[in-house]
């Protein structure tokens, strides 16, 4: 049994900015992660060509700034040592291989009393916590929708986390389902790699450029949302014209505004657009069935292709093993409380980076997080 101050689960972004202004603090932590490395997901599940979609004077970790030589959006390599700086400076060590399988919380001996599996060792392990922070992420494991016939699908399918570049794909025909940011640039990477590629897009979009979206968050700062709206929706359609007819329909609700009350963010073009122009790209609706190696769509269309790519996102995993947590997260594993006050729950229960606002917002819960647990020890020893 190992009694902790505070246990963080998951050695991403949010777990690693949390033991870092728990470090800064002084406050003692342990960080466990069930994969055998940090930020797993940036390390082994990104496409190659992925770069930070903002720029970086919003994707920084507390206490750490980016070099001033580098470039301001990130590509994969420079974040992931970027990421291995921060562990060095902060002397993060993370168990890794270490897979928390259960938590509750012990309304007697006021503590959480967690049961995890040490996979390397193979041998559970138990603490007891004051204090459990929730960091493995809303990325946590893959999400694949539910299509008529795909199970009997004759091509490959796979899932934009096992996504690397558009290579092996060259000369094939390819659906890429999900119109993010993923999706939007897996299509782009495989057209440039001669792909025949097409894509579902089922509901509307804002198509920014990352200068527009730069623009937005710093305007943020001094502006009301719908007006910085206005100004991006006025600029998206100077960029890009009307999309409409191309398949792209814009949502009611301006970018900054959307982001702010649902988390869904804008998609910032990489070139993908002008290809859908240039009739590259296909832009194709909802699926109704898929027979064979054909996918039928609603509009009665029915192409064959040899692979689809799932772009559809990711689901938090935090319900699986956390017990005792419905003060905080709802049944899809997401706070239940309004961001900006999801962060905390109940009996010393808190969770970083679910609240769907990126870095930033990851930065953010990691600061307040460290500081309630500080005033809470406070209290208690006063």
């Amino acid at each position: 049994m190992e009694n902790v101050v505070v246990l963080i689960v998951g050695a991403g972004p949010a777990g690693l900015a949390t033991a870092a202004c728990l470090t800064q603090l002084s406050i003692p932590y342990v960080i466990v992660e069930r994969e055998d490395c940090s930020v797993s997901l940036w390390r082994n599940r990104a496409y190659d060509r992925l770069k930070l979609h903002l720029a970086k004077e919003f994707c920084e970790l507390p206490h750490m700034s980016y070099p001033a030589d580098a470039p301001t959006y990130i590509p994969k390599a420079l974040f992931i040592k970027y990421v291995d700086d921060y562990i060095e400076c902060f002397s993060i060590q993370p168990k890794y291989l270490t897979s928390v399988e259960s938590s509750t919380y012990d309304r007697e001996k006021k503590v959480w009393s967690i049961a995890a599996h040490d996979m390397a060792e193979c041998k559970r392990i138990n603490f007891t916590a004051k204090f459990l922070v929730v960091a493995s992420g809303e990325n946590s494991a893959e999400n694949i929708p539910v299509i008529l016939g795909l199970q009997n699908f004759l091509g490959e399918t796979i899932h934009s986390s096992r996504y690397k570049s558009g290579k092996s794909f060259s000369g094939k025909s390819v659906l890429v389902i999900g119109s993010g940011n993923s999706g939007m640039e897996i299509a782009y990477d495989l057209a440039t790699h001669g792909v025949n590629t097409s894509i579902v897009v089922r509901s509307p979009i804002h198509v920014m450029t990352k200068e527009l979206i730069r623009l937005g968050m710093t305007l943020a700062h001094h502006l009301p949302l719908n007006l910085v709206d206005k100004l991006l929706v006025t600029g998206a359609k100077f960029m890009f014209g009307d999309l409409s007819r191309h398949g792209i329909t814009m949502p009611n609700m301006g970018p900054m505004m959307l982001k702010s009350k649902t988390g869904r963010s804008a998609v910032i073009d990489v070139g993908t657009v002008g290809l859908i122009k240039n009739g590259i790209i296909h832009v194709q609706g909802s699926i109704s069935k898929i027979m064979g190696n054909k996918v039928k769509f609603q509009s009665v269309d029915e192409i064959s292709f040899d692979a689809i790519v799932f772009a559809t996102g990711y689901k938090s995993t935090a319900n699986m093993w956390l017990k005792n947590g419905e003060s905080m997260l709802n049944d899809n594993g997401l706070p239940t409380k309004e961001y900006p006050n999801h962060w905390k729950g109940e009996n010393g229960l808190y969770c970083a980076g679910l609240a769907r606002r990126g870095l930033a917002g990851i930065a953010a819960d990691a600061k307040n997080i460290a500081n309630d647990i500080k005033s809470m020890i406070s209290s208690m020893s006063g």
